[in-house]
């Protein structure tokens, strides 16, 4: 079992400043630790989500599920209430034989069991980075972007106790009150990352959450309500146990998140406004606006939230709103942020300043602002979903994680999903290089870069967010490139100490300021891994596409009509 994981006693002193950021658990608290609930067998429910890879499950018998339905607060309130479906602890595999003979699997393993994070002798998730030989910063905390694919792993290798774990203790982080000098936060909104602290005098335990307050720019993040519902479903999906995400803290949880996004105010797009540095590229890189990533991941959530929501009179009322939001974001993603050669001709031969209701470029995009780069890059077959639309603006840039999220939540039609996997393998060696995936192409070089990023040492040419390329996991419905990519990562990895990025136009170099043991390196190899052995994992977190949606509307008809 890995050691707790522990912060010396004069630990990072701008966290400690806010007594209203530290959760402290009290006796009466900790009297329900030793307090189980009494298990019952229910079955494994394949019809939670019909549109989500039925087709692809393995059967198998009922699990042994512990629930606490008459007094969910208690569950909610006390993690020693909580149990796992499956055996409690967490530990190596047990199912993958076949693949944890591969040396590479066996040390991953070991890796993520030493990441583990423990909370009063519970597992509560894993830190981002394990490496000793540079400053801590916050690589020492748990974030909960970057545990989704440690999440993934632990539920397909039949662990689920540190998923329920971390979702209810990041729960009831979002019911803090959260400041950023004098400005209240939304209620909904998740911690980007939380910490343990441990008294060694007292030997006492307690958790500090950064809201945004503590970032780079101090900018909230709007990504980790998405990833915390996303997350919901995947438990929920892998183990057949609806009883967590039924508990009425989890439903007041959703419909939080999702009150800060369905709120009406003066938008004219369905798409979701954000400012710079609000996700996983967490820096100023010039996707302030409509950015991709965020747009997919709300696609994802609004999705998921809709099979969550019990259906009562709240549940009943949000998931209208979503509904409504949807039909209406899938058709603008799908209309204005696509880009093909068809498209990108279009776009070439635009008029501007139109007026009216049957304008083609509404946006009043300049013809002459399009990149020489773009011209080459594009392939006759393929596309994707550029980086940014909004007034006069598109950013023509690949990002990786906002097309691959389009691609699991069925955002991207199966036709553009295929076009998407037709770019990767024509620009294979741009994309993949030596290392997959790039982040974002191309890089911003010279004056640009300086212009847009401030001069960021970090963001240097092709390296980290700007055109460095990540060790990263995809659902293509192309096994062999799926094999091929890994193969790849496979070979450099675990000799280079699961870097956090690559550096160079190919990814030959690992990051100049990578950290080493990087735990989403290491989670999504082996989800990888996984996935590929037995592609029905892929139904937890990926969607199919919804009928009801209605993609062939009339471009020159008005979004709203």
């Amino acid at each position: 079992m890995s050691p707790t994981f522990e912060v010396p006693q004069n630990g990072n002193a701008k966290h400690q400043e806010s007594n209203s950021s530290i959760f402290e658990i009290g006796d009466s608290d900790l009297s329900r630790l030793l307090e189980r609930p009494r298990p019952v067998n229910i079955e494994r429910k394949r019809s939670f989500d019909e549109r989500s890879f039925s087709e692809l499950s393995i059967s198998s018998p009922p699990r042994q599920f512990y629930r606490n339905s008459e007094n969910s607060s208690r569950v909610f309130d006390s993690l020693g209430g909580i149990h796992s479906p499956a055996r409690s602890g967490v530990s190596t595999p047990r199912s993958f034989n076949c693949v944890e003979t591969h040396p590479v699997v066996a040390e991953a393993w070991v890796s993520l069991q030493r990441s583990i994070v423990h909370f009063r002798g519970q597992p509560v998730g894993t830190i981002a980075a394990l490496d000793h030989s540079t400053e801590e910063l916050n690589y020492d905390q748990v974030f909960l972007r970057d545990f989704v694919p440690s999440a993934l792993a632990f539920l397909m290798n039949g662990e689920p106790e540190i998923v329920k774990n971390f979702l209810l203790k990041t729960l009831r982080l979002q019911s803090w009150e959260k400041k950023v000098d004098n400005f209240t936060l939304g209620a909904g909104v998740m911690p980007a990352s939380f910490k343990v602290l441990h008294d060694p005098v007292r030997n006492y335990e307690t958790i500090i959450a950064d809201f945004g307050e503590c970032a780079i720019g101090r900018v909230a993040p709007v990504d980790s309500g998405f990833w915390w519902i996303i997350l919901l479903r995947a438990y929920t999906k892998s183990t057949g146990d609806t009883s967590l995400a039924e508990l009425p803290e989890c439903q007041r949880g959703i419909r939080l998140i999702l009150t800060l996004c369905l709120s009406e105010g003066f938008d004219t797009f369905p798409t979701l406004l954000c400012a710079d540095g609000c996700s996983m590229i967490d820096r100023r890189m010039g996707v302030y606006g409509y950015p991709i990533e965020i747009q997919a991941l709300f696609f994802m959530a609004l999705r998921c939230a809709l099979l969550l929501l019990k259906q009562d009179e709240e549940g009943k009322d949000c998931a209208d709103r979503i509904s409504k939001r949807l039909h209406a974001l899938s058709y603008h993603m799908r209309s204005y942020f696509w880009l093909d050669i068809k498209q990108l001709n279009d776009i070439y031969r635009y008029k501007t300043e139109e007026y009216s209701h049957t304008a083609v470029n509404k946006f009043n995009v300049m013809p002459d602002s399009l990149p020489d780069w773009v011209f080459d890059f594009m392939p006759t077959r393929g596309g994707y979903f550029i980086g940014n639309v909004s007034p006069a603006k598109m950013d023509f840039r690949w990002f990786c994680l906002g097309n691959c999220v389009a691609i699991l939540s069925s955002l991207a039609t199966p036709e553009q999903a295929s076009a998407i996997m037709d770019l990767i393998e024509s620009r294979w060696e741009e994309l993949v290089g030596e290392m997959p995936l790039k982040i974002c192409y191309p890089a911003m070089e010279n004056h640009e870069w300086r212009i847009v990023t401030g001069c960021d040492p970090k963001n240097t040419s092709w390296s980290y967010h700007n055109g460095g390329s990540w060790p990263a996991c995809i659902k293509s419905g192309r096994p062999q490139l799926a094999r091929r990519a890994i193969e790849l990562a496979e070979s450099r990895l675990l000799k280079d100490h699961w870097p956090e990025y690559y550096d160079g136009k190919l990814g030959r170099y690992v990051g100049k300021q990578a950290r080493k043991n990087q735990t989403w390196s290491i989670a999504g190899y082996l989800v990888a891994k996984m996935m590929l052995e037995d592609p029905s994992h892929l139904g937890m977190i990926s969607l199919e596409e919804d009928k009801q949606m209605k993609p062939h509307m009339k471009r020159s008809a008005s979004w709203m009509c």
